[in-house]
């Protein structure tokens, strides 16, 4: 049997908390009814099975008044199974028992009750253990409703400043393009061939630990930043539309150096600026700042040592500068320039090849070719402008 035994239904009673009262004694739900309804709601059950329905039906209890000796399934059992179900388990529940065993006690509140009230009852106790318990349950869901609000406003506010981050470097990274020659979605694309070969290269032994965990992250949002120097170069070079001269070409080579001092410069501004506090809160920033300079400084780099601008040989070539390098060479391949159209796959995966060893890691290279259909379905999606005329 299940009943209410609140009175008629009120205005009033859409914000009266909800008492469950669970007992096969009759008499005993009767008292508990006529002492508590004239301020909370109350429902009645008068075995355990149909209390665990109840509990589980709308509206939920904010308490529950459960007693301990009952046939076929005792208190200490409807316990044990509210606390299992996720839908009541934070139901806070108060035994009430005519027992005075202290054993019998911390067994219950050891399965996870909350308060004992005795039998016989004296209303006053009774009255002042349920207002206490059921103010607790307020606080704590109180608390519990800030926490969660508090964790959803901090994951968007740390959606949001990974979006501005990301906005800010696609921003330098477009300003760098928009003075060259190399238009259209190049950083787009060179950005994913870097993502293809991160995420293929991150379990290799010999990239493993440049490439762990956020690390990665890193390598990926930094790649559209390889050729910020670029804003460095004079226009007369940037801009010739034809092959450039030695002088030409060896300004033009000094790129890679400019972008590295410019990212320089803004860390050692930001750290001047900052406390000691606010240095530690930037870690991460600068973290990944130091990934964007290796990519800038070493991304023309060569794997036999015949690159620029420091001659790096073989592992001294950072590995996010390696897979820039590749990045770069295959996108410049397949993209139409003024002095060149682009090339076929085959004929763009030809001379990455060619380069294993000299121009390129052998085990970079060795990923391109097992990504190579990847990298042409992002050379597809993302054409430059004149491609698609």
């Amino acid at each position: 049997m299940i009943n209410s035994t609140s009175h008629q239904p009120s205005l009033a009673d859409s914000t009266m908390q909800s008492i469950l009262v669970i007992d096969d004694t009759p008499q005993n739900i009767m008292v508990l009814g006529e002492l508590l309804r004239p301020f909370y709601h109350v429902r009645a059950a008068n075995s355990g099975l149909r209390g665990l329905n109840a509990a589980h039906s709308e509206p939920r209890p904010d308490l529950v008044l459960l007693d301990v000796m009952m046939p076929e399934m005792d208190g200490y059992e409807v316990l044990r199974r509210l606390r299992e179900s996720a839908v009541t388990r934070e139901i806070p529940v108060i035994f009430i028992t005519a027992m005075s065993s202290a054993e019998g006690e911390e067994h219950g509140l050891t399965l996870g009750a909350v308060d004992y009230i005795s039998k016989p009852f004296v209303p006053a106790i009774v009255l002042a253990r349920v207002r206490t318990h059921l103010e607790l349950k307020q606080a704590r869901d109180r608390l519990s409703a800030q926490n969660d609000w508090l964790e959803r406003e901090v994951a968007r506010r740390m959606k949001e400043n990974l979006l501005i981050q990301d906005l800010s470097v696609r921003a330098l990274a477009c300003l760098a393009e928009a003075r060259d020659n190399e238009t259209g979605h190049h950083i787009v694309r060179t950005q994913f061939y870097v993502e293809i070969l991160a995420k293929h290269l991150a379990l290799h032994e010999r990239f493993r630990e440049a490439l762990r965990g956020r690390h990665l992250d890193m390598v990926v949002k930094a790649a559209p930043l390889h050729d910020i120097g670029k804003v460095g170069i004079p226009d007369a070079i940037l801009l010739k539309p034809g092959r450039l001269s030695r002088e030409e070409f060896e300004i033009m080579k000094s790129h890679p150096t400019i972008g590295t001092a410019a990212i320089s410069r803004a860390i050692e501004q930001s750290l001047a600026g900052a406390d000691d506090s606010g240095a530690e809160i930037a870690t991460g920033a600068f973290e990944f700042l130091d990934v964007a300079q290796e990519i800038s400084q070493s991304h023309h780099e060569k794997w036999d040592g015949s690159g620029y601008p420091a001659g790096l040989i073989g592992e001294a070539i950072p590995v996010s500068a390696r897979l820039m390098a590749l990045a770069d060479v295959f996108d410049a391949l397949m993209s139409r320039r003024v002095y060149k159209p682009p090339m076929s796959l085959d004929d763009a995966t030809c001379i990455i090849l060619q380069g294993r060893g000299t121009h390129f890691d052998p085990v970079v290279t060795d990923a391109f070719l097992a990504c190579r259909e990847r990298f042409a379905e992002i050379a597809a999606r993302f054409p430059d402008v004149e491609d698609t005329l």
